[in-house]
């Protein structure tokens, strides 16, 4: 029997001045002694430093992670150990919760609200997967005579780990916790804007008893380190979560040496709201569905179509609720919407909405970049809707990424699906009515691998995530996830008593 032996890892201060790359079960300086400054979007304040990984730092890890699959013990660990491991894991992030959460509102800029309910989904992604390794098998296979079939379920090997800065904590865990349930290794490239929560979740891995070269985080540019694990031939497969036009270059790159590819891509996820519909319920599943995490999500439903039998009256509450909503302090409870990451993303966000007015859209409310009294050197943005749109300007056919929402109106059932499939995109989508039946008819015909009925919630530990179309492909947060990072080997066996003997040459 294989012993996972707890790693000796030197338990360090959750916020500290300087953070190190986790290499091979060690905090190490980056090659070169670089840095990247890690800030406080509310704020626009540099709240620590943040070693960077070089092509180096990245050979450094592939190679750490290389020999912890091949000649290292994890993916041999019997499956209800590696199971402990995990829920390990789990205990001590639900120890550390309050500090987590403070980590990600000031590296992140996001509310408190927002970070709380991130924070725990990452910590039940441990426990889910923990669980669910147990039933995650292969099978045994009818074959003709005394010939005997059956398949395991091997991990494929080391993998590479994009995440980005929307999510840092919670894409962290989606990736990682599936990926070493299976006895995998992985090299995690967080965004250089939001790395800080994901180091610390490599130490807690380490802390909890990953073995050493398992888990490794290397926060750096993705030009450079992201695509230089994406081309190494000892990487087995990249898992990349992003914008569509990265996603197409990275996984042109990944064919080169045939790795596995799950992407999990960009969205413009439309929101119908039949006549039949709650009012008052879907007005604030609408509100949540696009300004939750200021918008910065890749299914927020930022394209809004309402019957035209009640859409005076929805808009006209939709925007007193929208007036309503409060930007400011992250760590204030009473916060809905947080900052924007940084001034290039408010940058894009207000072109967006300067080129819908240029285009003739009018502006119900919003439409600028916000001034949040002590918050005057941090990135925001008013929470923001416009009217009067079609499907020939960009801002409705075009990813933002921001607290920013299109509605239009729609006139029966079939215009609304085909308004709602009129995108290249087709990660999420959502959906309000009282009448079952229609409910099913319009979820079936909507191109996305996310349909919301009544309910302005897209993910818990346990549904499939992903997309249609441009929006990606490949599932994750389920236990379908496991296959994504695993082989299936097939053993045929021959049990007869004559010898077998094909060309029948004596």
């Amino acid at each position: 029997m294989v012993r996972v032996q707890e790693a000796a890892f030197e338990k360090a201060e959750m916020k500290r001045d300087y953070y190190h790359l986790i290499i091979n079960g060690e905090r190490v300086e980056s090659s070169d002694g670089s840095t990247i400054d890690a800030y406080n979007p509310a704020t626009g304040e540099i709240i620590a430093k943040v070693a960077k990984a070089t092509k180096d730092d990245a050979e450094k890890a592939v190679q750490a992670a290389r020999e912890a699959f091949d000649n290292g013990k994890w993916k041999r660990t019997p499956i209800n150990k590696r199971s402990r491991v995990l829920n390990k894991i789990a205990a001590i992030m639900r120890s550390r919760f309050n500090e987590l959460v403070e980590l990600e509102v000031l590296n992140s800029g996001k509310s408190i609200s927002a970070a709380q309910g991130q924070v725990m989904q990452a910590i039940e992604d441990f426990e889910f997967y923990a669980g669910a390794l147990v039933a995650h098998r292969g099978s045994v296979n009818n074959v003709p005579g005394q010939f005997h079939n059956y398949t395991e379920k091997e991990p494929v090997g080391v993998c590479a780990q994009i995440i980005p800065w929307n999510y840092p904590m919670m894409m962290a865990a989606w990736k990682i916790a599936p990926a070493i349930a299976v006895g995998c290794s992985v090299i995690v490239k967080p965004a250089s804007l939001t790395p800080l929560t994901a180091i610390v979740l490599g130490e807690i891995c380490l802390e909890a008893g990953v073995p050493s070269g398992v888990v490794n985080i290397i926060p750096g540019p993705g030009s450079d380190v992201g695509n230089y694990l994406v081309q190494h031939p000892k990487v087995n497969k990249v898992a990349f979560t992003g914008s569509t036009p990265i996603g197409r270059d990275l996984m042109g790159k990944a064919s080169q040496t045939l790795k596995r590819v799950t992407l999990e891509l960009g969205g413009k996820s439309p929101n119908i709201v039949f006549e039949d519909a709650d009012l008052e319920a879907a007005i604030d599943g609408s509100l949540y569905g696009i300004f939750y995490n200021t918008g910065q999500s890749c299914e927020a439903r930022s394209r809004l179509y309402v019957h035209e039998d009640i859409y005076d009256e929805f808009v006209a509450r939709f925007v007193e609720k929208t007036k309503k909503l409060k930007l400011g302090n992250p760590l204030d409870k009473e916060t809905h919407i947080g900052a924007v990451i940084d001034q290039g993303q408010l940058d894009v966000i207000d072109n967006y909405v300067q080129s819908a007015i240029t285009d003739g859209a009018k502006i119900l409310t919003g439409g600028k970049p916000a001034v949040i009294e002590g918050f005057e050197n941090g990135y925001w943005y008013e929470p923001t809707v416009i009217a009067n749109v079609n499907h020939e300007m960009d801002v409705v056919k075009e990813e933002i990424f921001g607290p920013v929402v299109v509605i239009m109106k729609f006139k029966d059932e079939k215009e609304a699906v085909r308004l709602a499939n009129d995108t290249e995109f087709g990660l999420g989508s959502a959906l309000w009515t009282k009448d079952g039946g229609r409910a099913t008819r319009v979820a079936n015909q909507i191109e996305a691998g996310i349909v919301m009925v009544n309910c302005p919630f897209s993910a818990f530990p346990g549904t499939p995530f992903g997309g249609y179309k441009q929006s990606g492909f490949g599932r994750e947060l389920c236990i379908e996830t496991l296959d994504l990072y695993t082989e299936t080997k097939s053993i045929i066996s021959y049990h007869g008593s004559r010898p077998l003997n094909p060309f029948g040459i004596q």
